[in-house]
């Protein structure tokens, strides 16, 4: 009989409720031929999915978009436990994933503003359909600028805040709300002043990781050229 594979005790818990949950239901494919890479796939697919029936428009369209993207979201966790885990983590594979969450998300605010219609936004004047786009460039900016301040400073330095065991990226878990109450397209507006105005934060964050690893670069280069000068003397 094989026994139940367990995590490693090196592996530290997962701070949130999902990915806690996540855990449990990976953890029996350790060992098996299942690898995180085909969860993440099944994400995109996931995703994919739920953008195609948000932009088809109507209620129940709109509803059954909400719940598949609310599902793809919790399968974005289980890759990511599985990887630990079973002790197969891969560069390419966490790029992988991050590209999935990057074309999941923006595919979910254009979807999201072509199903709301073409009608006018009185205030802004806007097609929801533009603000859609919008906030889906602002989100591919932010993943884009996220990827590029973990390769200078590592991945720990671009988690997302974490209360109570929810993380930013949760707030999708209350799409099946909006999407009941039917306030898809205000949803889209605010989105669209949201996205770039944090796309905007991330881009002064990215601004000063860049220049903090510069000078450090430039100060460790001095070091050793000044220990070489020493040594040759």
């Amino acid at each position: 009989m094989h026994s139940q594979p367990r995590p490693p005790i090196n592996v530290p818990p997962p701070r949130t409720w999902d990915a806690r949950l996540a855990r449990r239901l990976v953890t029996p494919l350790v060992d098996t031929w299942v690898t995180p890479n085909h969860l993440t796939t099944l994400r995109l697919l996931i995703g994919i999915a739920g953008a195609l029936c948000l932009a088809h428009g109507g209620f129940a369209w709109a509803k059954a978009g909400a719940l598949l993207i609310v599902l793809s979201n919790f399968v974005d966790h289980t890759d990511g436990e599985l990887a630990p885990v079973g002790g197969n983590s891969s560069r390419i594979g966490h790029f992988y994933d991050l590209a999935c969450d990057a074309l999941v998300t923006v595919m979910l605010f254009v979807g999201m503003g072509i199903g709301a219609g073409a009608t006018q936004i009185e205030s802004l004047k806007l097609a929801p359909r533009v603000l859609g786009a919008v906030a889906g460039v602002a989100v591919a900016l932010i993943f884009f600028l996220r990827m590029r301040i973990e390769d200078r400073v590592g991945k720990a330095r671009t988690q997302q805040a974490s209360v109570g065991g929810f993380e930013t990226e949760d707030v999708l878990y209350l799409l099946p709300i909006v999407t009941l109450t039917n306030v898809v397209a205000p949803f889209v507006v605010v989105a669209s002043i949201g996205a770039p105005l944090f796309a905007a934060w991330v881009v002064i964050d990215y601004w000063r990781v860049a220049r903090r690893t510069a000078r450090l670069a430039a100060e460790t280069a001095d070091a050793c050229e000044t220990s070489q000068q020493g040594a040759s003397e």
